[in-house]
């Protein structure tokens, strides 16, 4: 099943986030670490703070294990909407936010 997920993201711990998804912690992780990194490659910033994206998950209750593993900790007010496909969100790349934030924090 294909979810539209909308969150807000804990920016205290965005650059432990950005570390694990470029580590290979996360992607190590089954059966879900693939699928979390190639979504986080896809989210878009929508609004100050809020992050959009599409997400396959095949978890009975929408998101469960990505939730107990990682999202729960990096993001709050998780809402997910089942859709038909994956889609295009407009705003800005996460990723390329969470890189710059990650650059930025090694600088200070």
């Amino acid at each position: 099943m294909i979810y539209k997920v909308r969150a807000k993201f804990i920016e205290v711990r965005l650059g432990d986030f950005y570390e694990k998804l470029t580590d290979g912690t996360i992607i190590g992780q089954r059966p879900d670490g693939e699928e979390i990194v190639a979504s986080m490659k896809r989210a878009m910033l929508t609004t100050p703070g809020v992050v959009e994206w599409f997400e396959m998950c095949f978890c009975p209750t929408p998101l469960q294990h990505e939730r107990m593993t990682h999202y729960d900790f990096y993001f709050s007010d998780i809402e997910t909407e089942l859709v038909e496909d994956y889609g295009a969100v407009e705003g800005k790349s996460f990723w390329s936010y969470m890189e710059s934030f990650k650059r930025g924090k090694e600088k200070a």
